[in-house]
């Protein structure tokens, strides 16, 4: 017995030993392939991942080996199903045997779960590119920026001049046009041509008729410790709904605003089950108020540091801000799972405010980011995932991005269409 553990030991050291050696190689060869460069913090936290589950795994395939001539594990209990005995598991093991099979038949849902962007840097050549593709075409009545175009699609209007770019339904008909302008598709997921029909998406009316005695928007956080990079106690995300909540309520709104915690879990950050958590506190506060008709995340992104998303706005400096749809579906197909029958009516809600944003507030937005999963957006027709900002932005600057998102929110919920 002592020998049998010895050699358990031995082998277990041989595991750890083995597993620290190839870290340290894989570590060494990025090194090594970007120039010296610093390996940054989600590389080192991945690379621990694989080289945790490739140890476990090796564990696990020790303690119990699979017998060649019987086809199981080695030490396996045995369940009885009438007269037959059927190998039966330790039941940890086949929950891990489980988990394993799962991820590896869905690994978006492993790697791509959160909705960071992730962005490095701004590319001045593609700013460039960009910039002069805008300015032809603006020069061949594409995209006036004067005033807006003669049949040009806005949703709704307001007392503000359009100084940025309009478009007309033939080109937003174009998918290809529409993708390029519009969308960034993340790979954990598609979007086709059925699914992006801009004609459908924007003839949708999802104007609300504005009741201030009871909830219509509930302003939500499911990250709600995301600050930004000077921002002092209780300068989070939520003050950034607090706002929100003023001016929506100030155009005639009711506004519920959650600030409820999800991604603490016994006072440390948690944000593995926030989305979970998140689901089950909007769900109640939805099935007491059925009322509410609009749902928005208010998030801030993850970007490299040397990005500082802003834009001018009236004067202010203003931090840019993202409109977010998960579309449920990888490239392999839908999440069978992770339904939403509101999934067109999400991606009309963000293309609206994203038209509406181009015309009146040049360089306030962002591409819409389109992702894998669902992220909550399944309960009302009106949800929205937002991301304002992200870590390089000052607190006042994201603060000041909450007076032209509610101009846009009003002009699709409160406006006439035309």
């Amino acid at each position: 017995m002592r020998l049998r553990r010895g050699g358990m030991d031995r082998l277990i050291r041989r595991f750890i030993a083995g597993t620290v050696l190839m870290l340290l190689l894989l570590l060494w060869g990025r090194y090594i392939s970007q120039g010296a460069g610093a390996v940054i913090k989600m590389d080192l936290r991945q690379l621990l991942q694989a080289g945790g589950q490739w140890l476990v795994e090796a564990i696990w395939n020790h303690a119990g080996p699979l017998s060649p001539d019987a086809g199981y594990r080695i030490g396996e209990r045995f369940r009885i199903e009438g007269d037959e005995k059927i190998p039966d598991p330790d039941p940890s093991y086949r929950k891990y045997q489980a988990v394993k099979a799962f991820y590896q038949e869905h690994q978006y849902l492993a790697w791509y779960g959160n909705e960071e962007s992730g962005q490095q840097t701004t590319d001045p050549q593609t700013a460039a590119a960009s910039k002069s593709a805008s300015d032809g075409r603006e020069a061949a009545g594409e995209g006036d920026i004067s005033g807006g175009q003669p049949g040009a699609f806005l949703i709704g209007s307001m007392n503000r001049p359009i100084t940025g770019s309009t478009y007309v339904m033939e080109q937003l008909m174009d998918y290809d046009f529409l993708m390029k302008h519009f969308y960034s598709v993340h790979t954990s997921t598609t979007a086709g041509r059925e699914l992006m029909n801009a004609k459908v998406l924007l003839e949708k009316d999802l104007t609300l008729e504005k009741d201030s005695s009871k909830p219509q928007i509930l302003i939500y956080h499911t990250h709600s410790q995301e600050a930004f990079k000077d921002s002092g106690p209780g300068q989070t995300v939520i003050g950034l709904g607090e706002y929100l909540t003023r001016l929506l309520e100030a155009k005639g709104y009711r506004v519920y605003h959650d600030k409820s915690v999800y991604d603490l879990k016994n006072g440390e950050l948690d944000r593995s089950k926030a989305y979970n958590y998140a689901l089950e506190g909007i769900a109640s506060i939805l099935q007491k108020n059925p009322s509410i008709q609009v749902v928005l995340d208010i998030h801030r992104d993850g970007v490299g540091e040397n990005l500082h998303m802003v834009t001018q706005v009236d004067g202010k400096d203003t931090a840019q801000i993202m409109f977010f749809n998960g579309l449920s579906q990888t490239p392999e197909g839908p999440i069978e799972y992770l339904q939403n029958p509101f999934r067109e009516d999400n991606l009309a809600f963000s293309l609206q405010m994203q038209l509406d944003a181009e015309a009146y507030y040049p360089g306030l937005t962002r591409k819409i980011y389109l992702k894998g999963l669902r992220y909550n957006q399944h309960l009302r027709p009106c949800s929205s995932l937002i991301e304002v900002g992200a870590q390089t932005n000052t607190y006042q600057e994201a603060l000041n991005a909450m007076e032209p998102l509610s101009e846009l929110l009003d002009m699709v919920l409160g406006g006439e269409r035309n």
